[in-house]
């Protein structure tokens, strides 16, 4: 099947199996890596983009569900800057250390990124309760939450952006 999809501005095309994941056709035919898939069940959390807005387990999601859709990567959330032109969630985990291994961050980061667009100013129990599907096994979640409350206090939050 022909898949069309719109991935961080930028229209992508491929000849697909049916059963090809979202995942895996993010990672293995668009080749941005930063979508990691770890439990492939839906349950760590580390595949998660944003299809249309809203953050979806890549891992869990056919290719061919995602046609016609617009599809942001943790890469996307970058400006064409690089490290100059963070989104202000990032910048925030940089500053106040909120990843250790790193490979938990982008699922983190496109969890948080649509919940801050709908709660602006959360309190530290409603932003443990949005990363609560999402499993870190380095840094016990301080530093994460440290980061979001800073970015928060600060007056995020940013809109996700897509970069060709």
């Amino acid at each position: 099947m022909i898949v069309s999809v719109n991935i961080n501005g930028v229209d992508r095309s491929a000849d697909v199996e049916p059963r090809l994941l979202l995942s895996d056709f993010i990672r293995h035919h668009v080749e941005l890596t930063g979508t990691h898939v770890g439990c492939e069940h839906g349950v760590c959390g580390a595949c998660t983009v944003l299809v249309d807005g809203r953050a979806v387990r890549s891992c869990l999601m056919f290719a061919v569900q995602a046609d016609s859709c617009e599809v942001t990567t943790v890469e996307g959330l970058a400006g064409e800057g690089g490290e100059a032109d963070l989104h202000p969630l990032q910048e925030a985990f940089r500053e106040k250390h909120g990843l250790q291994c790193g490979f938990c961050t982008p699922g983190m980061l496109m969890t948080l990124v649509p919940f801050l667009e709908e709660n602006p100013s959360p309190t530290e129990r409603e932003v443990r309760e949005a990363i609560s599907g999402n499993l870190c096994r380095c840094t016990g979640y301080e530093n994460i939450v440290r980061a979001v409350m800073h970015r928060v206090e600060q007056g995020l939050t940013g809109e996700a952006r897509a970069h060709g």
